[in-house]
């Protein structure tokens, strides 16, 4: 490497490190309209289709539970194809998903009882790839290694996951693992990113009563959405979760039980992962309308006075379905506002003019011939020392209003490291003029190591009309060797 870096070692590790590409833009949701009636928000019709997937195959009704919308599965319009009431619907969320019915705009199915989750199987219709939010409603039967990948990979891709856990050892099934449990699994073994991807993790609590507050913040799309403003809710036997924004400084708590704030406490909680967005509630009662199939005992909480649970709910899923419509790969809906022409915005993409319109730590960017360029002779390498090492590049860019954007690079990681901890880490990163992170893109790792290198695609049309850095950030342990090489970087607007 150039500059006074010593050789370094490689080995090649062959694992496959399938980190996706591409997302949906940003949504364009109103806020601080009134808070419609309990039971009943209703919101304008949707400008454009929000497709949103229910899970039930992970014992969402086992004992007491029965989260879903209908019984009609996949689609609830087997049972009623035009629903007024919960009750045209059978199922415990029936009210979630007649409300979205009624507002117009969306498309809802249920992944039935005894199917995969899959992302990218053209031959399943209830693909992930084929809806933008994902509703996994108290889970208690963990994801298998393909399932949790499928939900990253989504997720990474653009989109919206909704999580609903429930409180410490409320193991329905009885085979071991609860809802926290298998949230906890998806969140630090995913074959993705096991480094806390979204910032947050379950506690394992059982608290019995109380009614969250919701925090102020008059232009957050949750809290004051298209379905109402949301106050606060109901926890009736649930958990929270702790935030860790050193990980991920996008999570935000946005209700916390009562005499919680901060990091700790918090009962409803969003973030960001990749282009996609997610959100997790700490219980399962507000959901609850207290109707649905015979023999369970089931709590009105969604019209419970003491929350507004149904805006908020509702609210959420409008939020995590972003600009709703399409495939999330690869992104076809630019933003709205202006021209534009089609060009590719970086300046020296490929390196090969050394540093040129680059920051970089010195010596990352090179044409040492001991790590190969992805073409011509330079590529950003960053780490690679087997000591504690922490290397940077990055480039500011204005991408002009009216465009949609994607960012697209070129990685090779190899690794001296064995097994399945991250040790040594590759962020993408977009930081906004004052360098605050604006979104973390992904996070590689040691484990994602790759024999050639993978392009990876993001989607950056929620930067149009901002001046923005792109950065790359390599952190390296004090023993093994990982090297992040990078190359071919673009920046296309169309």
């Amino acid at each position: 490497m150039l500059g006074t870096r010593v050789p370094r070692s490689r080995v090649l590790i062959g694992a496959a490190a399938a980190l996706g590409a591409i997302a949906l833009g940003a949504a364009g949701l109103s806020g601080g309209s009134a808070q419609a009636a309990p039971g009943a928000p209703v919101a304008p019709a949707a400008a454009t289709t929000h497709r949103v997937l229910f899970d039930n195959t992970k014992a969402e009704t086992a004992g007491n539970a029965d989260w879903i919308i209908s019984t009609s599965q996949p689609d609830p319009l087997g049972q009623n194809a035009n629903p007024t009431k919960e009750t045209d619907w059978t199922g415990a969320f029936s009210a979630w998903g007649v409300a979205l019915q009624k507002a117009g705009g969306y498309t809802l199915n249920t992944l039935p009882s005894g199917r995969t989750i899959t992302y990218g199987n053209s031959s399943n219709a209830q693909d992930l790839s084929n809806f933008d939010t994902f509703v996994l409603p108290e889970p208690n039967v963990k994801l298998s290694a393909a399932e949790k990948t499928a939900v990253m990979k989504f997720v990474q891709n653009g989109g919206g996951l909704f999580l609903i856990s429930d409180h410490n050892n409320s193991d329905r099934n009885n085979d071991g693992c609860d809802s926290p449990c298998v949230i906890n699994d998806l969140l630090t073994s995913n074959g993705v990113d096991n480094t806390d991807p979204f910032g947050f993790s379950v506690d394992l609590l059982d608290i019995s009563t109380d009614n969250p507050r919701a925090i102020s913040d008059a232009s957050n799309p949750v809290l004051h959405g298209p379905f109402g403003n949301v106050t606060g809710s109901i926890l009736r036997d649930g958990t929270t979760f702790t935030l860790k924004p050193a990980d991920n400084p996008n999570v935000k708590g946005l209700l916390y039980k009562t005499g919680s704030s901060g990091n700790t406490g918090a009962f409803f909680v969003t973030s960001t992962f990749g282009s996609g967005r997610v959100a997790i509630w700490g219980d399962s009662s507000p959901a609850d309308d207290g109707t649905g199939q015979s023999g369970n005992t089931l709590y009105n909480g969604w019209d419970d006075p003491a929350g507004t649970d149904a805006a908020l709910a509702l609210n959420a899923t409008a939020w995590l379905a972003g600009s709703g419509s399409g495939s999330t790969t690869p992104p076809t809906t630019p933003p709205t506002g202006g021209t534009c022409t089609a060009r590719q915005l970086l300046a020296n993409p490929g390196f090969e003019s050394g540093t040129s319109s680059w920051t970089a730590t010195s010596g990352v960017i090179n044409n040492n011939a001991s790590q190969a360029a992805h073409s011509g002779s330079y590529k950003a390498w960053l780490d690679g020392y087997g000591t504690a090492t922490t290397d940077t590049v990055a480039q500011s860019v204005t991408i002009p209003a009216g465009c949609a954007a994607s960012l697209s690079f070129w990685l090779h990681i190899d690794t001296a490291e064995t097994g399945t901890t991250a040790y040594d880490t590759l962020k993408a990163q977009v930081l906004n003029s004052s360098g605050t992170v604006l979104s973390t893109l992904a996070t590689y790792s040691n484990v994602n190591a790759a024999s050639g290198f993978q392009q990876r695609t993001f989607d950056l049309g929620a930067y149009a009309g901002q001046t923005v850095t792109v950065k790359f950030t390599g952190t390296e342990g004090s023993k093994l060797q990982t090297s992040f090489v990078i190359d071919d970087t673009a920046l296309n607007v169309s």
